[in-house]
């Protein structure tokens, strides 16, 4: 079975965070780009099913 694209997305963002700093816990206070991930997947983990903000996310972080 095909990963979902909110699956596709969450992993794209953690590996973002990972290669942009390891963590947002790791001086994100400081790097706007690992802000802007944090906050990203905060919003992809409180989308429904179905939620355009996946598709959205999806389009700015390159997701097929």
């Amino acid at each position: 079975m095909a990963e979902s694209l909110r699956d596709r997305v969450r992993e794209k963002l953690l590996r973002q965070i990972a290669e942009d700093g390891g963590g947002p816990w790791e001086g994100a206070e400081d790097d706007p780009r690992l802000i802007s991930l944090d906050d990203d997947l905060a919003v992809l983990d409180r989308a429904q099913d179905g939620d355009p903000v996946i598709e959205e996310l999806a389009a700015k972080y390159w997701v097929p």
